[in-house]
């Protein structure tokens, strides 16, 4: 027994080993060389430890961002409080997850060897983090009471089923798009473009393609997500200071003298660019362990499964619609102040705007509005994917993640996470609470 607690609270109880370990093996497995290995099984620990970091930093300036906006809104206190964290989350399931995305996979391929969905999910990023917001809706639905186990054979049946049906779903759309049957969309992005596809069939004007526009050059930086995010969260931190500014009540007043010797606005606009570092450094450690998470998936999945589509992240569209990109984007980013009046006054939550998925959401949308709708079609297909993240993140942290990682469901849940969000809780409680 003791060789087994050892290895329970060593290996399996320790996330960034686990994952270096499910790295290693699938190395092993292809008949890499002692070197590829070793560097393989490294970079996968160092990258799952930077996304620690990472979280850290982004949850230290939401700490800053979310007392702001209460008191723009007047609200009295924070939408999320006696929380988990995603630090604590990882520490008690993180291995959960790990293995979770390991078993999901090898059900994605089954289902594509054995079915006529010859997709094999392969954007490695959302496989992790689809992973990890599902676990955060199930370890809520239970109210934390859910062995290892279950939870990891149930996370694995819904991604796994998550990963084989959501590139089939927008195939049609996608083909449309390229012109292409032998690529996929894998990305949590499906339910944007849906909208956007069909809000831009209904309200868009086709004729007015927005693809025989020139877009400047001085708008290049549109395209940057780690600028738009850097940007606008800076300039929601400079709007919400000096709204703080000139409300003169004692809790105001606190949260201005939180900031010591510094002023006021250059700290806000410093905590701006620390949420955008955060999500940089979140997003390098993701890369890092994803580069050889990927590969060693990847190579066991072409043996397995002739035929195979590949399912690929959502930049693989924007050669072809480079332009309904950035009207996606700004569809989206309007849409997110709109929201985010509304949401502060009507129902008292400060809907914090998750740039990247305003951003990479807002463009998939904005391509297939365009599509079917021109301009106004990929305008539209933005703003259309910020309603599903603004109400989406409302219903999400306030009635199924939370108590458990609501700091990270602010910036990475995203759309296709909102609407099967519900769905995962409500098996959570059928299925693992007995």
């Amino acid at each position: 027994m003791g060789v087994f607690s050892w290895i329970a609270n060593n290996i399996f109880g320790t996330p960034a080993i686990m994952l270096g370990a499910i790295v290693c093996v699938g190395l092993l497995l292809q008949g890499k060389n002692v070197s590829q290995v070793i560097i393989g099984t490294s970079k996968a620990i160092i990258g799952f430890l930077i996304i620690n970091a990472g979280s850290s930093v982004i949850t230290g300036a939401l700490g800053i961002f979310s007392p702001i906006y209460q008191q723009v809104f007047g609200i009295g206190s924070t939408a999320i409080s006696n929380f988990m964290g995603q630090d604590t989350f990882t520490n008690q399931f993180g291995s959960a997850v790990a293995i979770a995305m390991t078993f999901g996979f090898v059900i994605n391929i089954l289902l594509a060897r054995f079915t006529p969905f010859k997709y094999v999910y392969l954007t490695g990023h959302m496989m992790y983090w689809v992973t990890v917001i599902f676990a955060g809706i199930a370890v809520q639905a239970t109210g934390g009471h859910v062995d290892f186990w279950p939870l990891t054979i149930f996370l694995s049946l819904i991604v796994g089923l998550y990963w084989t049906f959501q590139p089939a779903i927008i195939q049609p759309l996608v083909q449309k798009v390229t012109g292409m049957e032998a690529v996929a969309l894998g990305h949590t992005s499906c339910s944007a473009g849906i909208l956007g596809y069909f809000g831009g069939k209904l309200f868009g004007a086709k004729k007015k393609d927005a693809e025989d526009l020139q877009i400047p050059k001085q708008l290049a930086f549109l395209r940057d997500s780690n600028v738009i995010t850097a940007l606008t969260m800076g300039v929601l931190f400079l709007i919400g200071a000096i709204l703080v500014l000139n409300k003169h009540t004692s809790e105001a007043d606190a949260l201005v003298a939180s900031s010591g010797t510094q002023n006021f606005i250059v700290y806000v606009l410093i905590q701006s660019f620390t949420f955008a570092a955060g999500i940089a450094v979140v997003l390098t450690g993701v890369r890092m362990f994803i580069g050889e998470v990927v590969p060693a998936f990847k190579g066991i999945a072409q043996k397995v499964v002739p035929g195979a589509k590949p399912a690929l992240d959502a930049p693989f569209l924007y050669t072809f619609a480079p332009n309904s990109v950035v009207f996606g984007f700004l569809g989206a980013f309007v849409g997110a102040l709109i929201w985010m009046a509304i949401l502060g006054s009507s129902v008292s939550y400060v809907f914090v705007p998750p740039m990247i998925a305003l951003f990479f959401h807002g463009a998939v949308a904005g391509i297939f509005g365009n599509k079917t709708g021109g301009i106004w079609g990929a305008l539209l297909g933005g703003f259309l994917c910020a309603t599903l993240l603004a109400w989406g993140q409302y219903v999400m942290v306030t009635f199924f993640i939370g108590t458990t990682i609501p700091d990270t469901a602010l910036w990475a849940a995203d759309c296709d996470m909102f609407i099967l969000g519900p769905i995962v809780g409500l098996l959570s409680k059928l299925l693992l609470l007995f």
